[in-house]
C-alpha cells in the first residue's frame, strides 16, 4: 500500500483519503519532524517537531516507528507527569 504522506520539490503532499483514522503519519521536512493524523470527525490534524533529538533518531532509523520514538522522548524527559 503506498504510503499517504510524500515530501516533493514543491512541499508535502497528502492523500488523506488513504489515511486511516487516529494513525499517526509522518515526514521529514525542513529538518523538522511533521506528524499528521485524521480524527474520527475526518478533521486532518499536523504537528511539527523541531527537537533535535528526535528529528535526528527518525533519520538515522531505517524504518521508525514514530509512536515508539515519541514514546521514549516522553518518558526520557519525563514530560508525561
Amino acid at each position: 500500500m503506498e504510503y499517504p504522506v510524500t515530501v516533493e520539490k514543491d512541499g508535502i503532499k497528502l492523500r488523506t483519503e488513504m489515511m486511516d483514522v487516529d494513525k499517526l503519519y509522518y515526514c521529514l521536512y525542513q529538518e523538522k519532524v511533521m506528524l499528521f493524523f485524521k480524527d474520527k470527525n475526518d478533521l486532518l490534524n499536523c504537528y511539527e517537531i523541531e527537537e533535535k533529538e528526535i528529528v535526528d533518531e527518525v533519520r538515522q532509523s531505517q524504518a521508525p516507528d514514530i509512536d515508539s520514538i515519541l514514546e521514549k522522548f516522553i518518558e526520557k524527559k519525563k514530560l508525561n507527569h
